[in-house]
């Protein structure tokens, strides 16, 4: 049995698929049942919240293997999480990671992830750690001011980086959780694509038919805005502050192999990840 957490996420609904298509068992970790109504339904549903640890045991009974996905900044839904999986005798983890934890310092984005990685390898559990870089989904924190203002804000200017689909995430996780050979190992995963903010948005562009603007953010505080416009812990919003300095500063931008390698095929690519998407990013009344 795999138990999936953040299965109603942009990773998670890829990755119950993936599943689901290789004749997986499954379950599913999820607080409103509701959210899941889209997924597979042969996967099993069971009512839980790493945020509650007293709801979890039933979650994890008889489960072997484990994808775990926590976001936040904080450890707790981690350490609860391997606590339930220790009690139910799991055998393996596929834990969600940050290819910030190979950085030399490592930047506080990544020191979180840097701890829960430690707590798992504490656990005994044998493990799987993933680390992608930014995500091509990532773009749609600009649907605000695409729909409002027709326009992206630019926190990084000349920075590059390598984008994936979270589908490739997923995928990646899925081979992970039903092949032997991967237990043990750490897989940096990029797309293999570089970009700068404008060079996305372009693609953006391209294919909704219609000019978008690109703004370069005048202040650290506007990024951050940007991003989190309901506002964002302190510790959050320098972190992210941290991050943006640092990809505005990789003018050459950083890739993997690792999905070429592990799936025998490229990564996804940007264009195909948009044409998909394309209907989030017209205006209603285009759509």
């Amino acid at each position: 049995m795999i138990l999936v957490t953040g299965a109603t996420g942009n990773i998670g609904r890829e990755l119950t698929r993936e599943l689901d298509a290789k004749g997986a068992k499954l379950r599913l970790l999820v607080r409103d049942p509701a959210r899941a109504a889209r997924l597979p339904e042969r996967a099993e549903r069971a009512v839980g919240d790493l945020g509650e640890p007293a709801t979890l045991a039933p979650a994890f009974a008889g489960v072997d293997k484990l994808f775990l996905l926590t976001q936040g900044i904080g450890t707790d839904y981690t350490a609860a999480a391997i606590a339930a999986a220790q009690a139910a005798g799991v055998q393996h983890v596929v834990h969600l990671s940050s290819f910030h934890v190979t950085f030399d310092p490592i930047p506080a984005m990544g020191r979180w992830h840097h701890e829960r990685e430690q707590i798992i390898r504490a656990s005994g559990i044998p493990v799987t750690f993933l680390r992608p870089g930014g995500f091509m989904t990532n773009a749609l924190d600009w649907l605000p001011t695409i729909r409002e203002g027709n326009y992206v804000l630019d926190p990084v200017g000349p920075g590059r980086y390598a984008p994936i689909d979270p589908a490739d995430i997923a995928a990646v996780a899925a081979l992970a959780l039903t092949e032997a050979g991967h237990q043990d190992k750490e897989y940096v995963l990029t797309g293999d694509e570089m970009f700068t903010v404008a060079e996305q948005v372009r693609i953006i562009s391209e294919t909704i038919g219609r000019n978008i603007e690109v703004r370069e953010t005048a202040t650290a505080a506007e990024a951050v805005r940007f991003r989190f416009p309901n506002g964002a812990p302190q510790a959050l919003a320098d972190a992210i502050t941290e991050g943006f300095t640092l990809m505005r500063a990789d003018t050459v931008g950083f890739r993997t192999d690792t999905v070429g390698r592990l799936l025998g095929r490229r990564p996804r690519t940007f264009a195909d990840w948009c044409a998909r998407n394309a209907d989030a990013f017209r205006r209603p009344e285009n759509a």
